[in-house]
Order: structure tokens, then C-alpha cells, then sequence
């Protein structure tokens, strides 16, 4: 029975000693070279919100959670049946101004005329007294009917320009409910995947009231904490790669776009606790937008890793933080 005890430790201690000799190897394998620097994280988008811009009723909503929806595709429909009845009265109030501005404008050439006529025989007049055929009264009279043609004109062109002034707040009138019905059909801003539905149809919101978020997987980075001895000698541009937990065998492209100036703990979501107990940096490592266009359709947010900046421009990436990803990126 000790024989055998002895023997089974024996072999338990050959495999763990096998297992630590493998581990070791295959960690000198992805060790970090000088002038590098890793952190843990996840990768991450920004959140887009299709919300009401006018309180209504949700008509229908087009799109499912983990459905991808591209840039400018309709989502969703808002009641707008008022908004479009109250549109037609504005046109019908526009065209009626209009109406009423070439009523005005045939009155201010009438008017016109009127003037003109009154001055050429005020003129007449004046010449006939200067001769001694005409009187003074007469003069008279036909300078007040000059006086009172051009009264005439002057209120002809100031009805004239307020036939101009509704006609522009009538047609501002109908374009601000053009906007008002056009808005109502909600088109998503970006491409990106439905996360959250959060309204259905026949549902009444407010205005601002959120139909569905998205996540804009056009914005594809990763959050890593380093640091200050590594933060301080990051410059923004500076070349990265992430190994993603799905992908243990392709390193991604990435950039680091972003270097906080004041330090702090690092979130709990940071897996190492080493890295959660110091004061550290926030770096964030952005892929390529060309890169994430390609393969939008298969990015995946929450997804772990480890994110690798260069510290010196001078190293070289080491064999195994190369890819086609990162060769493809660079043509």
C-alpha cells in the first residue's frame, strides 16, 4: 500500500512538474520584450440612444435586439396624423398669403399709376398759373390729390410687405412641420447593433423618449490602466495590438487614442488585483475604423483581453503580436 502511495506521488509530482515546465516555456514564449507594456480589458463602443423628438405614439418598431441595423435605416415609426393635418392648414394658410401678396402687389401698381398722373397734372397746373390761365385753388387741388395718391401708394407697399412678412412666417410654419413629420419616422444615426428595445408600439412617449439603443461598433476601443512610469511615455497615435479571449491567436491592430491626465484606481471590472490596488492611468486603444468596418458585422462588445501599447517607437513587435489582422491593416 506505501508502495504504491509513493509511486502515485511520484507520478503526480512528474505531471505537475510537466505542467509548471510547459506553463513556463509557453509564458517566456508571449513574454514582453523591453520597451512594451500590457493591461487587462474588455472591448467597448459608445452607445447610441434613437429617441422621440416630439411626444407621440410608437407606431411600430422595425428592429429586434441583436438585429444590425445599417446608418440611416428606418426603425421605427411615430403617430404623426395630427402633426400632418395641422401641415396642410400651414400650406393652405401659405398659399392664401401668397394670394393676398399679388392682390398687394397689382394695388401698389395701380397706385403708382395714380401718383404718376397726379404729379404730371400738378405740373400742368403750374405751368398754366406760372401763364396766367389756371388759379392758385386749382393748384391746390391737384397737389392734395398728388398727396393723397402717394398716402395711397405708401399704404399699398407697407400691406405689400406685410403680405411678405406672412408669406415667410407661413412657409416657415410648413417647413418646421415637414421637420416634425419627417422625424417621426426614426432612422438609425449610425451602424450598430440593437442592444435595448425599449418602447413598442402603441406606446406613448414624451418627448426625448428612448425607442432603441444601439452600439456604434463603427467606434470599436479597449480600456486598459497602466502605470505612470508607462502612462508618461505614451504619445497619442502610438501603435497597439489586443489579444482577445475569443481570438488567443490573432493580435488586432489598434491605436492608442487617449491618455488620461490624472490618475486614479482602476475600476473592479479590471481582472488583476495588482492593477486594481494602484493608482493608474486610463489609456484607450482604438482599432481601426477601416478594420472595423470590414468585419462589422462580427464585433462583439463585453468580449476580455489583454491590450499591448509600444512604449519605445524603436522595438519590435514581438513575433506573436503579428498577424494577417495587423498586416491587413497596414496596407
Amino acid at each position: 500500500m506505501k508502495r504504491t502511495l509513493v509511486i502515485l506521488v511520484l507520478l503526480l509530482a512528474v505531471v505537475a512538474g510537466g505542467g509548471a515546465g510547459a506553463w513556463y516555456l509557453a509564458s517566456r514564449a508571449r513574454a514582453l520584450p523591453p520597451g512594451f507594456a500590457s493591461g487587462n480589458g474588455r472591448i467597448e463602443a459608445t452607445q447610441v440612444d434613437v429617441a422621440t423628438k416630439a411626444a407621440g405614439r410608437v407606431v411600430d418598431v422595425l428592429a429586434e435586439e441583436g438585429d444590425f441595423v445599417q446608418a440611416g435605416q428606418v426603425v421605427a415609426h411615430m403617430d404623426v396624423e395630427e402633426t400632418a393635418a395641422a401641415l396642410r392648414t400651414a400650406e393652405a394658410q401659405a398659399a392664401q398669403a401668397t394670394q393676398s401678396r399679388d392682390t398687394a402687389t397689382h394695388v401698389v401698381e395701380q397706385r403708382k399709376g395714380e401718383l404718376d398722373l397726379a404729379t404730371k397734372e400738378l405740373e400742368r397746373q403750374e405751368t398754366l398759373v406760372a401763364k396766367g390761365f389756371a388759379t392758385e385753388q386749382k393748384v391746390d387741388q391737384y397737389r392734395t390729390t398728388k398727396l393723397t395718391a402717394a398716402a395711397a401708394l405708401a399704404a399699398a407697399q407697407s400691406s405689400l410687405a406685410a403680405s411678405e412678412s406672412a408669406i415667410r412666417a407661413a412657409e416657415a410654419e410648413v417647413d418646421r412641420l415637414k421637420r416634425m413629420v419627417a422625424d417621426g419616422t426614426l432612422v438609425a444615426p449610425k451602424s450598430g447593433r440593437v442592444i435595448y428595445r425599449l418602447a413598442e408600439p402603441g406606446e406613448v412617449l414624451g418627448a426625448g423618449g428612448k425607442v432603441l439603443t444601439l452600439v456604434d461598433l463603427s467606434d470599436v476601443y479597449m480600456t486598459i490602466f497602466l502605470p505612470a512610469s508607462q502612462a508618461g511615455t505614451l504619445r497619442i497615435g502610438a501603435q497597439a495590438r489586443l489579444m482577445l479571449e475569443p481570438l488567443p491567436d490573432r493580435a488586432v491592430p489598434a491605436n492608442v487614442s487617449f491618455v488620461s491626465a490624472r490618475g486614479q484606481f482602476t475600476p473592479k471590472q479590471v481582472e488583476t488585483q495588482s492593477e486594481r490596488d494602484r493608482m493608474m492611468f486610463r489609456v484607450k486603444l482604438r482599432v481601426p475604423r477601416v478594420l472595423v468596418e470590414k468585419y462589422l458585422e462580427h464585433v462583439k462588445t463585453g468580449v476580455t483581453g489583454v491590450g499591448y501599447v509600444r512604449l519605445d517607437p524603436n522595438a519590435q513587435w514581438p513575433a506573436w503580436l503579428e498577424s494577417d489582422l495587423v498586416r491587413e491593416a497596414a496596407q
